[in-house]
């Protein structure tokens, strides 16, 4: 494919960020997946995208200095980062970060399942997200 945009991963926990990795790995996923630790960074990357703006952005909510919601905010409200689809990624099941994030515009919600089977399952079902051409 030409042109593949990059995935956007904002995760403050390492294990998480190898266990996205290894999941992109075995789905044999083309794109680069660009990993940031927390709202701040993921805005600073967005500003001045080294490898080009994201095709899709997985989410935490639960970070420092700056959680997925308080990001997920300025993602929308922004010109240029509003039509890219935001996947929240997290470990929350609490219903209110769910609701507050489809009201903010997200356009998934998947729990961290603790089975790695689980998990490989749940990120395959984003396929159309990187697999789509500009």
């Amino acid at each position: 494919m030409n042109n593949v945009q990059p995935i956007l991963l904002v995760e403050d926990d390492l294990v998480d960020v190898m266990t996205v990795k290894r999941a992109f790995r075995e789905l044999e996923v083309v794109n680069v997946l660009v990993t940031v630790s927390n709202g701040e960074e993921a805005i600073a990357y967005l500003q001045q995208p080294t490898q080009g703006l994201p095709c899709v952005i997985l989410l935490d909510i639960n970070m420092p200095k700056m959680n997925g919601l308080e990001c997920l905010d300025i993602l929308k409200e922004h010109s240029l980062f509003k039509n890219i689809p935001v996947i929240m990624l997290t470990s929350s099941k609490e219903q209110q970060d769910v609701d507050q994030s489809f009201i903010k515009g997200i356009s998934g919600y998947i729990l961290k399942p603790v089975d790695y089977d689980q998990f490989l399952a749940s990120i395959q079902v984003l396929a159309p997200y990187w697999t789509r051409k500009q």
